[in-house]
């Protein structure tokens, strides 16, 4: 069948749902995680960075899954559309698993695999923010301009500090960093995204 004879309110919920299964695996990764960190609390040193860092992308996913709805005002589908969904998605996931390996054998604690791990992580993580801004245009310039001037400078601010996350191992910066995203992100949620216009 031709894309044309499909409109976009039919197209919407089967990208919705390829994406949904991309997200359900990131939070299943880091529920997994937690899980394992319940049922062996002397298996590893725990570290207070790495678990809300663990919050944080958790915060992420819950909050890309939701703010993906905005998607649904999209008028005309293509395949690069939807293969940039994907690549974001995956990219969300992909924290997810740096954040819990399939292994801590070559890592004396979750600091230590954390500490050595960063460069992927905030690289990633990085990716996010650029992504994000595709995202956003996608959804239109009124969307875009929906978040003011503060978005203009939220972005370019955690770009930088993630550049700086991935050459520092200072752990007060890391654990500023995480705290200050923490408490910016859940502002972020509560001032614009509470409600779906």
């Amino acid at each position: 069948m031709d894309q044309a004879t499909h409109s976009a309110a039919e197209i919407f919920p089967h990208i919705r749902i390829v994406m949904g299964m991309v997200v359900g695996l990131g939070l299943t990764r880091l529920l997994s995680g937690i899980a394992r960190i319940v049922q062996h609390p002397r298996g590893y040193a725990l570290y207070p960075v790495h678990l809300a860092w663990v919050g944080m992308v958790f915060l992420m996913l819950v909050h890309f899954w939701w703010w993906e709805f905005g998607l649904f005002h999209i008028d005309s589908w293509t395949f690069g559309k939807y293969l940039f969904l994907i690549f974001y998605s995956t990219t969300l996931f992909l924290m997810c698993a740096l954040l819990f390996p399939d292994s801590m054998l070559d890592y004396k604690s979750y600091e230590d695999f954390f500490i050595s791990r960063r460069v992927w992580f905030f690289g990633l993580l990085a990716a996010t923010f650029v992504l994000d801004i595709i995202d956003t245009l996608l959804k239109g310039r009124e969307h875009f301009a929906h978040f003011g001037h503060e978005y203009l400078i939220r972005t370019p601010v955690f770009l930088v500090l993630c550049i700086a996350a991935i050459f520092t191992t200072n752990r007060t910066f890391h654990m500023l960093f995480v705290a200050a995203a923490l408490i910016y992100q859940i502002s972020w949620i509560l001032r614009l995204f509470d409600t779906i216009a």
